[in-house]
C-alpha cells in the first residue's frame, strides 16, 4: 500500500519536523523520464556555467521503493525580488497540481552541479531539514557536464543514519563525530536509480533513434579531454589546498592545547609545592581556584567542514577516475583500429 507524506519545505526554508526513524526507508528510486527531461530543460534554460539550478520532487513512496513523478523548478530570483515567499510558491504550484490530478507530495528536491561540486554546508544542511521533515526525502544531483559526455548523470544522495544524529544533536565536535565513527566516507549513502518509461515512450525513443545521424553516434568517441581534465584537476588542487588548510588549523589548535594542558600541570605543582611550605610553617593552605577561568580552553576549529572538504575531493577523485578509465579505452580502441588499418 502507498505512503503517502506531504510538506512544503524547501532547501532554505523547511517546514515543521514530522520525525520519524532513522533507518533508511528507502532502497530505489523509480524516476518517470519526463521528470528527467524536466531537469534537463530548467538547467539548459536558467543554468549557465557554474550557476546552480534547484526544484522540487514530487511523487510517493511504495513500500522501499521512491516513485518520482513530477517536478518542478525554483524561480531565479535576483535581490530586488525582496517581497518573494519560496514557500509561498511551492503551496501554489503543489495546490495547482492538486487541482488537476497530479501526484503532488513533497519526496525531495533536486540540483544541478558543476563538475561534481556538489558536497557543502549548504547541501548538508537543506539535505538535513527535508530529511528531518520527510523521512523518504532524497536530493538528485545532475551533472551537466557529464551528460554531455554522452551518458545521463543523475544520482541520488541520502544522508546516514550517523551523520542525521550528529546534525540533530549539533555536536560537530572532533570528540562527538570521533565518537558516532562519522567520516567523509560514509557521510551520504548513494541509493540506486531506475528512469522509467511508457510504452509509448519507448517505442517513440526507438524510432528516434533509428533517425539519429551516425555522426552523432561517432561523437562519443572523441579523445580530445584535455579541458575536462584539467577543470576537474584544478577544481580538485583548490579542494586539497582548503583541505591543507584546514589541517594546519587543527593542527595549531592541538599544539596550543597540549602546551596549556602542560602550563596547567606545572601550575598545580608549583601550587602543591606551596602549600606544603606553608603547611610547614604552620600556615593555611591556599584557597582554591577556578582553573576554567585561569586557563581556558581553546576553541577547537569546526570539523565538519573539513568532512566536507575531504568528502569532495573524494568525489573529484573519483570523477577523474572514471573519465580517465573511459578515455583509456577509448585510446586502446583507437589504436586497435589504427593498427587494424
Amino acid at each position: 500500500m502507498a505512503t503517502r507524506k506531504e510538506s512544503s519545505s524547501s532547501p532554505s526554508a523547511p517546514m515543521a519536523s514530522t520525525g520519524g526513524t532513522l533507518d533508511s526507508p528507502v532502497k530505489q528510486i523509480q524516476i518517470e523520464g519526463l521528470v528527467v527531461l524536466k531537469i534537463i530543460k530548467h538547467y539548459q534554460e536558467e543554468g549557465q556555467g557554474s550557476e546552480v539550478v534547484q526544484g522540487v520532487l514530487l511523487g510517493l513512496v511504495v513500500e522501499d521503493r521512491l516513485e518520482i513523478t513530477n517536478c518542478f523548478p525554483f524561480p531565479q530570483h535576483t535581490e530586488d525580488d525582496a517581497d518573494f515567499d519560496e514557500v509561498q510558491y511551492q503551496m501554489e504550484m503543489m495546490r495547482s497540481l492538486r487541482h488537476v490530478n497530479i501526484d503532488h507530495l513533497h519526496v525531495g528536491w533536486y540540483q544541478s552541479t558543476f563538475y561534481g561540486s556538489f558536497v557543502s554546508r549548504a547541501l548538508l544542511d537543506s539535505q538535513f531539514s527535508y530529511q528531518h521533515a520527510i523521512e523518504e526525502s532524497v536530493v538528485l544531483i545532475y551533472d551537466p557536464i557529464k551528460t554531455a559526455q554522452g551518458s545521463l548523470s543523475l544520482k541520488a544522495y541520502r544522508l546516514t543514519p550517523k551523520l542525521m544524529e550528529i546534525c540533530k544533536e549539533k555536536d560537530f565536535t572532533p570528540e562527538g563525530l570521533k565518537k558516532a565513527s562519522v567520516g567523509f566516507e560514509n557521510m551520504f549513502e548513494e541509493v540506486p536509480i531506475v528512469i522509467k518509461n511508457s510504452h509509448l515512450i519507448s517505442v517513440l525513443l526507438w524510432d528516434l533513434e533509428d533517425k539519429s545521424t551516425v555522426s552523432d553516434k561517432h561523437e562519443l568517441l572523441n579523445l580530445s579531454s584535455s579541458n575536462h581534465l584539467e577543470k576537474s584537476l584544478q577544481l580538485l588542487m583548490d579542494r586539497v589546498d582548503d583541505l591543507n588548510q584546514d589541517i594546519v588549523k587543527y593542527n595549531t589548535y592541538s599544539r596550543n592545547l597540549s602546551k596549556q594542558q602542560q602550563q596547567k600541570h606545572q601550575y598545580l605543582q608549583r601550587r602543591q609545592q606551596e602549600n606544603v611550605q606553608r603547611q610547614s610553617r604552620g600556615e593555611p593552605p591556599l584557597p582554591e581556584e577556578d582553573l576554567t577561568k585561569l586557563f581556558k580552553p581553546p576553541l577547537p576549529p569546526p570539523r565538519m567542514d573539513t568532512l566536507l572538504i575531504a568528502g569532495q575531493v573524494n568525489n573529484y577523485c573519483q570523477n577523474v577516475k572514471e573519465f580517465t578509465s573511459q578515455n583509456l579505452g577509448k585510446l586502446f580502441m583507437a589504436e586497435a583500429l589504427q593498427g587494424h588499418n
